[in-house]
């Protein structure tokens, strides 16, 4: 259910198929095993109820098409997961409908915008755009439940507007692109994006989600007077009306046609843009640093990887990351699921085979769900895994720390190494150093390339980003607020 919540969060249309008790003893008042011992079986599907946005019980065959069906069409249509349950004695029996005809493919009606609230949209988002001085457009993760993405592209190359991603958006917008400035998060901004945003005199928000998170504790300064916030469905001004059902593709297409190229502010950016150096050069045999680390996984990322950021340091420096052209790239903000990273990663190598994912998380995150690396080894994939070793919780170490952060040190690779159990292509090391990190690396890119490859990195338990420190500071201080008073 954890798992199914974190895709709620993220909008995504998973399907949660259960067994159930026997279709015949329903209403028979016995105690089942697998229940908390009262005789109600809905038990299971109200906790999924807040989860998904629908249910459905297959307790007989009459009926089950129709649950079925609908329920696959409420997930596509909200993308959203939905949780079925079918009863045991149900499972194998064939349904009725399979050997009358051949399968007839669901269909959804397509959602259409209202074109005069359109039209009325993209007139006064023309007006306030095009009068403006430095207008910058910023990309949220809802562009691709819109299926918005090549839209806000076309829009990005014909405006020739400056252009930033919220942190969730990462990935959603080609860093190649010659306008690209960055991430847009407040006071964790990459270099002169955040800056260039918050002295924007108007701007286009398209899928923003600004939540606690994603707003470091509610601080951002983008002047909201002058802000578009286009929502999936919907388009919402500053201080004035919203237009609605207008689908985010429809709206940026039209605006597009409608905006004058208006460069500035993308040439300020490049006035006061200074890039930023990298990380000290490592002593012989120094102790591993993390940002040495990031260092190096940036000069292994190609078009045909993916990056996977565990909830926690790795959210900050992975952000910090220049994407290739096609690279993937997967974080979990708003639920923030500790431990989310290695489910989904083994999810997204099984569909995405061609590719090959790079992981990054934490030890604390790692033992949060330990197993699911057991299955991707059952699959063969060749995932590689960096394993940041400090001893603890450090996200939570900066927000409010305490003895609950420390958890004891596993044997990792030696983990690993019992799990493959020399069945299958597993590669494994420990490095504590910068020699150490870059002959795995070369290892698991070249005579390795075919296996999953495990590395773990021993680091120092107060190695944090600055971004950590500075977001476990504004998260403590949000926190810590007193209650209101009576």
């Amino acid at each position: 259910i954890n798992a199914v919540a974190g895709a709620f969060s993220e909008d995504l249309p998973v399907v949660c198929i259960v067994g159930g008790p026997n279709s015949n003893d329903y209403g028979s008042k016995k105690i089942l095993h697998h229940t908390i011992g009262l005789p109600d079986f809905s038990q299971e599907l109200r906790c999924f109820q807040n989860v998904t946005c629908y249910q459905a019980v297959i307790d007989s065959l009459k009926d089950a098409q129709w649950k079925i069906d609908t329920a696959i069409c409420k997930c596509l249509e909200e993308s959203k997961p939905i949780y079925i349950s079918v009863c045991c004695n149900l499972v194998a029996t064939p349904h009725p409908s399979f050997s009358i005809q051949s399968l007839i493919p669901l269909s959804l009606p397509p959602k259409q915008s209202n074109q005069m609230g359109l039209e009325a949209a993209v007139e006064k988002a023309a007006q306030l755009l095009n009068s403006a001085v430095k207008p910058v457009a910023v990309a949220g993760k809802k562009l691709r439940l819109a299926k918005a993405q090549a839209a806000f592209v076309e829009l990005a190359d014909a405006c020739g507007y400056a252009v930033a991603v919220t942190p969730s958006a990462k990935g959603l917008f080609p860093e190649n692109h010659p306008h690209f400035i960055g991430t847009y998060w407040g006071v964790l901004s990459t270099a002169f994006c955040g800056e260039t945003v918050e002295i924007a005199d108007a701007s286009l928000f398209a899928g923003p989600t600004f939540d606690e998170l994603e707003t470091v504790g509610f601080s951002l300064c983008y002047k909201k007077n002058n802000a578009i916030i286009v929502e999936p469905e919907r388009v919402v001004f500053p201080n004035g009306p919203s237009f609605g059902p207008i689908l985010m593709m429809d709206f940026l297409r039209a605006l597009t046609k409608r905006l004058k190229p208006n460069p500035t502010a993308y040439e300020n950016y490049r006035r006061i843009y200074v890039p930023e150096s990298g990380p000290l050069q490592s002593e012989p045999g120094e102790a591993l640093r993390v940002n040495v680390l990031f260092k190096h996984i940036q000069k292994m990322l190609s078009s045909n990887m993916a990056v996977i950021s565990e909830a926690g340091d790795s959210w900050f420096h992975c952000q910090k990351l220049k994407l290739p052209q096609s690279c993937g790239y997967e974080m979990q903000i708003i639920y923030a699921s500790i431990g989310w990273s290695l489910g989904a990663t083994l999810g997204y190598a099984q569909a995405a085979s061609n590719e090959r994912m790079v992981l990054c998380m934490g030890d604390g995150s790692f033992q949060m769900a330990p197993q699911d690396l057991s299955t991707m080894l059952r699959l063969g994939q060749r995932n590689i895994i960096f394993l940041i070793n400090n001893g603890g919780y450090t996200i939570e170490v900066e927000i409010h720390d305490g003895p609950y952060n420390v958890i004891k040190n596993w044997d990792y690779t030696a983990l690993v190494d019992a799990m493959h159990n020399a069945n299958g292509n597993c590669w494994t090391t420990k490095v504590k150093t910068e020699e150490e990190l870059v002959k795995a690396i070369q290892i698991a890119m070249g005579e390795k390339n075919d296996c999953l490859c495990f590395i773990e990195t021993i680091v120092h338990r107060d190695d944090t980003s600055k971004e950590l420190l500075e977001f476990g500071n504004k998260l403590a201080a949000i926190n810590s607020r007193p209650p209101k008073p009576l």
